[in-house]
């Protein structure tokens, strides 16, 4: 649906949105082609498909879910006996698909859905909003946020926004939200809507940062286990430790699991990453 949208996407954009490596888009790609689908691809090296409207209406009504379909369909995912995060994941992979209509519900708390809606509205209507009474973590403050919101995480539980009072783009976490009040004022910043990246540890930033750790094994399967999407950056070496390369956006989330498993994990090849845990090991010390 994303590709037969009548404009082309880059390979970045869709790997980001839907969470896995540019060698799983490629096998997308071929699929497409081989199942007689025409892939068109510009000079900028981004794709769209060359759709007729016939088939454009039949991919939509594929996707396409009432209300009570949309019960059925959570009280299945939520019978499935497997993790927690197995089924987080198949919620998130629908949404991702579905974009906002009505199956992202089923990835968003019953508490937050109206928040959501207010600030679906205001995102088709490219109006600002106040964010009212919002928690923050960094600050360790309470307080209002007068912003532009223009894109949710693929997880649905962040916003991007511009933040008019410091002039920066900045994710706020849905829950920490008390309430959402839709302005009558229209956008003044859209030129300045970055969406930036997100990590395999889920931080979210419009800047990456190149890491390397060297990880025992059970450091791997734990790193696996609690963030799936490390897989993909993970190399085996002969004595069966493991290589982490990737990119962060922050050093909060990374800097977390290597406090927990510090005796388990060598950083390599990021000074600066090694001198922000140096950072957090005094202020513990401290």
């Amino acid at each position: 649906m994303l590709l037969s949208n009548n404009h082309f996407t880059t390979i970045e954009e869709i790997c980001r949105r839907f969470e896995f490596s540019e060698r799983t888009f490629y096998r997308y790609i071929d699929t497409f082609r081989q199942v007689g689908l025409a892939v068109k691809k510009n000079d900028n090296g981004a794709y769209r498909l060359e759709v007729q409207d016939k088939l454009s209406r039949r991919l939509s009504d594929l996707l396409h879910f009432t209300e009570e379909e949309e019960i059925i369909l959570r009280e299945a995912i939520d019978s499935i006996d497997s993790s927690t995060l197995a089924r987080e994941q198949l919620k998130k992979k629908l949404c991702a698909v579905y974009d906002y209509k009505v199956i992202a519900n089923m990835a968003v708390p019953q508490k937050d859905l109206p928040k959501v809606h207010q600030l679906k509205t205001a995102i088709e209507n490219h109006q600002q909003v106040v964010l009212s009474k919002y928690r923050s973590a960094n600050s360790n403050t309470t307080s209002d946020r007068r912003v532009e919101p223009y894109k949710f995480t693929d997880a649905m539980d962040q916003i991007w926004c511009y933040e008019i009072e410091t002039g920066t783009v900045k994710t706020f976490k849905i829950s920490r939200i008390y309430e959402v009040v839709v302005l009558d004022n229209p956008w003044e910043h859209a030129a300045e809507h970055e969406v930036g990246y997100v990590d395999i540890f889920r931080m979210h930033s419009t800047q990456q940062i190149p890491i390397c750790l060297r990880l025992s094994m059970r450091a791997a399967n734990l790193l696996m286990e609690e963030y799936p999407l490390s897989r993909d950056c993970l190399t085996t070496c002969e004595d069966g430790r493991s290589l982490l390369r990737t990119n962060v956006c922050r050093f909060e989330g990374v800097a977390r699991f290597i406090l927990g498993l510090y005796d388990e994990i060598d950083i390599l090849e990021s000074p600066e990453l090694k001198e922000y845990v140096r950072y957090k090991i005094s202020t513990m010390i401290k």
